[in-house]
């Protein structure tokens, strides 16, 4: 059976605290199966033999809103849409010093990205340095710039956009991939 990671945005950010329990509970309330969160509980890994990622994509986002009383805007990938950014080894040759390696995953992805790569964050030294479909890849050096690609990102192609560590992904892949 397929297995799907959703990716939720601004989850236990904000004020906006929701146990794991609760987010287990309403995907398991959908029909999926073998629904578990991994970390921060904005993460959650299922497996469902649905086949329209859109469809079932709509249907969390309303079980979504209904129980928590707020949009919430997730991002839907595959094991190996998570297998394929890994593979695309991104950060090679990025100094590993101090550095935190982010991907962050849009919505859609544009026609043509239209920033000039790599790009310094303006009043930071994070570096959004490329992009590759739905996913683009930043460099951040610690004091709270980790938190900066995100609404740089949205702002500038006017997506949705949700961030997680490279770790976080490498992490799940260990877990889950089998």
């Amino acid at each position: 059976m397929p297995r799907f990671l959703v990716f939720l945005r601004g989850i236990n950010v904000g004020g906006r605290s929701v146990k794991k329990e609760k987010l287990q509970e309403v995907f398991t309330s959908l029909g999926f199966l073998n629904v578990s969160t991994f970390r921060q509980s904005g993460n959650i890994i299922f497996e469902t033999n649905e086949t329209n990622i859109e469809d079932f994509k709509g249907k969390i986002e309303d079980k979504l809103h209904g129980t928590l009383g707020y949009d919430v805007v997730i991002f839907v990938r595959t094991i190996q849409q998570l297998k394929n950014i890994v593979n695309l080894n991104p950060f090679k040759g990025q100094d590993t010093q101090g550095t935190s390696f982010l991907v962050t995953l849009l919505s859609n992805a544009p026609s043509k990205f239209p920033l000039k790569l790599p790009l310094t964050i303006p009043k930071s030294t994070a570096k959004i340095i490329s992009a590759d479909g739905t996913e683009v890849f930043s460099v951040t050096h610690g004091g709270g710039e980790g938190a900066l690609p995100n609404p740089f990102i949205e702002s500038k192609l006017k997506v949705k956009a949700t961030t997680r560590n490279m770790n976080v992904i490498r992490e799940i892949l260990e877990k889950y991939s089998s």
